[in-house]
């Protein structure tokens, strides 16, 4: 175990798109695997295949070459440059990245409407995630060396995916709806007499 966690860093340098995507899809998946336990069912496995075939083909390579290009066009850690990033990253990448998980989970699932979840939930989505990512990109922008950037970014889409996993499934795209199905669990498991 610890000869795999050495050899990360250097995979990072040596081979950054594919040790970036993987850790990315690796993370994401992990997020909806988490979602179906926090929401008490049991572990739907092709759902969470749909997830990492989602994330390894487009969100994970989606991140890796918008960083990079975000990089490239705005080169830097100066604070104005940091800002320029995180406000290209919500107003485009954002929105790009949100629609085709929607639209691509909605593909996978083979339902009829392809467009529903996104019509129905971006909105809410997009602005529970202004909450988030701005903060998460500041951090990246700023401290975070380029090569280990969509794997940050991954690491901190765990806990996006969890929630974003759960409003793909049974929520609207609003952290209310995550919290009332949290509190109803907890309230549930209280209630229950203990086992013997």
């Amino acid at each position: 175990m610890a000869g795999w966690w050495r050899a990360l860093p250097r995979a990072a340098l040596r081979y950054p798109w594919p040790t970036n995507v993987l850790l990315y899809t690796g993370l994401f998946s992990a997020g909806d695997a988490l979602q179906q336990r926090l929401r008490g069912g049991p572990a739907d496995w092709r759902q969470t295949r749909r997830v990492a075939t989602l994330a390894v083909t487009f969100h994970g390579n989606f991140n890796y070459a918008w960083l990079r290009l975000l990089e490239r066009a705005l080169p830097g850690r100066a604070p104005r440059v940091v800002l320029t990033k995180v406000l290209c990253d919500q107003l485009l990448g954002g929105p790009i990245a949100l629609s085709t998980f929607y639209v691509g989970m909605s593909i996978l699932q083979g339902k009829d409407d392809i467009f529903l979840d996104l019509k129905q939930k971006f909105w809410n989505t997009y602005k529970t995630g202004l909450m988030y990512w701005p903060f998460v990109q500041l951090t990246n922008f700023s401290l975070v060396p380029v090569h280990w950037r969509t794997a940050y970014t991954g690491l901190c889409g765990f806990l996006w995916a969890t929630f974003l996993c759960f409003s793909q499934q049974t929520g609207d795209g609003t952290l209310k709806s995550a919290f009332i199905l949290l509190r109803t669990r907890a309230a549930g498991a209280a209630e229950r007499p203990p086992e013997k």
